[in-house]
């Protein structure tokens, strides 16, 4: 289903948690708002953890080390910085200016060096420019799948969804779940997310937690961009692989001019 709660007492929006709301999705996920100067530390002793910064500038400071990312205006900037680490890893974020970071956690038994991703070495993709007359063209981030982090439990990722057209298409879905978190680059902005038979209206600051096995995709309204960040959490034995099984009468379209 999709909500869109208010940050609480803590300047924190809570998406799901793995033990409490929305369980089925197998992580905890909540946008974090920091002011200027505040520190946030997390040491986790079971989960691994990624931070994503939406906008602002923060410095993690991790492993004797830190890094600066550079100002973030708002995600459609197209300028990802992130940070992914393992459990029993105390990491800092000191906001150098008023921040809202992504924080996604799930379990993992996995011990791994912490990865900074920044906007040379995430990787940027085109999809459907050639098909459906460009009306399914986007741009996809991403940070971090089983490519690349195989010791993960987690995938994280951003589309930047042009005005009026479609993304997550064809209709497809996947054994495992998933949660996107969606922004417009105006508050009025607005879209909507198909999940199964159910249609649902995206708006600023809203989520969508997709149920495995269920067909989804999303168009937004012209004249407004639409950011959302995607959010996956392997099954045990059975990662996502870029998994897509196509609902059976769309499929024809994963491969039409």
């Amino acid at each position: 289903m999709l909500e869109n709660p208010a940050f609480n007492e803590n300047n924190e929006k809570i998406l799901c948690e793995m033990n409490k709301l929305h369980p089925d999705m197998l992580m905890n996920i909540k946008i974090k708002r920091l002011t200027q100067g505040e520190k946030y530390t997390v040491n986790d002793p079971e989960n691994e953890t990624a931070f994503l910064l939406l906008k602002g500038q923060v410095e993690f400071s991790f492993d004797g080390r830190s890094e600066k990312t550079g100002f973030r205006e708002n995600p459609f900037q197209k300028t990802p910085y992130a940070l992914h680490f393992s459990k029993n890893t105390p990491v800092t974020v000191t906001a150098l200016a008023d921040s809202e970071i992504v924080v996604q956690q799930t379990d993992n038994d996995c011990e791994f060096d912490t990865v900074y991703y920044n906007p040379e070495n995430c990787l940027y993709q085109e999809f459907g420019k050639a098909q459906w007359g460009g009306t399914g063209q986007r741009t996809v981030s991403t940070m971090f799948d089983l490519s690349n982090a195989p010791y993960s439990n987690m995938v994280l990722g951003e589309v930047f969804h042009n005005p009026g057209k479609w993304s997550s298409y064809p209709p497809h879905h996947h054994p495992q779940p998933e949660v996107y978190y969606y922004q417009f680059d105006y508050p009025q902005g607005f879209g909507a997310a198909f999940m199964g038979n159910d249609v649902f209206k995206c708006t600023d600051g809203s989520f969508l937690c997709i149920e495995p096995g269920n067909a989804h995709q999303q168009v937004c309204a012209p004249g407004y961009t639409m950011y959302y960040v995607w959010m996956i959490r392997h099954i045990d034995g059975d990662p996502w692989d870029k998994t897509r099984i196509y609902e059976e009468e769309h499929e024809w379209l994963a491969n039409a001019d």
